[in-house]
């Protein structure tokens, strides 16, 4: 049996379905293909995210060729998988997490720490906009989307000094020559599952236990911990929001910045492993008790 997984078309999208392909490959010798499928939010370029319906844009046009039975499963970006994740469908499997940091991509080699006053940036993302805002308040912030390639084009077509990035798919789509500098995540804090795939079936799903034997626990506790968080303050994509943990042997150190009343709010928190769901409620009380 060929098992069929949706993607979305664009390069990063099936570079990341190749990845989960091969694991399964790999780990259990099972064979699949790509059905590559044209989400809103590839269509609608020209307006950002959180104008057109936030995450969810880029999951919902997966999940139907699923329940239309076109696809056996999906791979997204955790990133891009809003919280509240509708009935029918789960998340079976997050496999190890790539890299969680952003980058900043420039093609004249100046770092973003080093760049002139009034040098033009650019992103996509509310969160990266006021974290940029708060390291560099002399820098413009330029709203850019398309895929990465079209992003790193746009630093010639627009002008731009730069573009902020995950270095997660930078490295996937073996452009890691283009970064400049990398951000610690305790200081300029990721998307919440930034780094992360996940493969979702239908909740009914025949296959469902197969799928989950690439699943690394490490990555899932990381996850969910943080998509805990982003659900206890309904994060989405019309709020700066972000969230990183990181297991310590039996404990998880996790570090979460929001947006509270036009003030960017960062804190952390550290608990046991098995309370993880729970930090990240926690850790968000502590933002909104500020």
């Amino acid at each position: 049996m060929i098992f069929r997984i949706a993607t979305r078309r664009s390069a990063l999208a099936q570079a990341q379905a190749d990845t989960v392909i091969s694991m399964l490959k790999e780990k259990l010798n099972i064979d699949c293909e790509k059905v590559l499928i044209e989400t809103l939010g590839d269509k609608r370029l020209d307006v950002t995210i959180d104008k057109i319906g936030g995450k969810g844009v880029f999951v919902k046009d997966i999940q139907n060729a699923m329940v239309e039975g076109n696809a056996d499963g999906a791979v997204h970006s955790m990133k891009d998988v809003p919280f509240a994740m509708p009935d029918g469908f789960k998340i079976v499997a997050i496999p190890e997490r790539e890299d969680v940091r952003d980058a900043f991509v420039s093609l004249t080699g100046v770092s973003f720490f080093d760049l002139p006053k009034g040098a033009k940036v650019g992103t996509s993302s509310l969160r990266r906009r006021s974290q940029i805002r708060i390291l560099r308040p002399d820098i413009e912030v330029v709203p850019i989307r398309g895929n990465i390639q079209t992003r790193v084009d746009k630093i010639n077509t627009e002008k731009l000094d730069g573009i902020l990035l995950a270095a997660a798919g930078l490295k996937r789509l073996n452009m890691e020559n283009f970064i400049v500098d990398y951000f610690n995540p305790e200081e300029f804090v990721p998307a919440v599952g930034q780094g992360a795939l996940g493969f979702e079936t239908l909740t009914n799903s025949n296959h469902k236990e197969l799928f989950k034997k690439i699943d690394c626990e490490k990555s899932r506790i990381c996850i969910e911990s943080e998509r805990s968080f982003m659900k206890s303050l309904n994060g989405d994509c019309h709020t700066p929001i972000g969230a990183y943990a990181e297991l310590d042997g039996d404990f998880i150190n996790m570090i979460g910045m929001f947006e509270l009343d036009g003030k960017l709010i960062k804190k952390d928190i550290r608990g046991n492993v098995e309370e993880h769901i729970k930090l990240g409620e926690e850790l968000a009380k502590k933002i909104l008790n500020t």
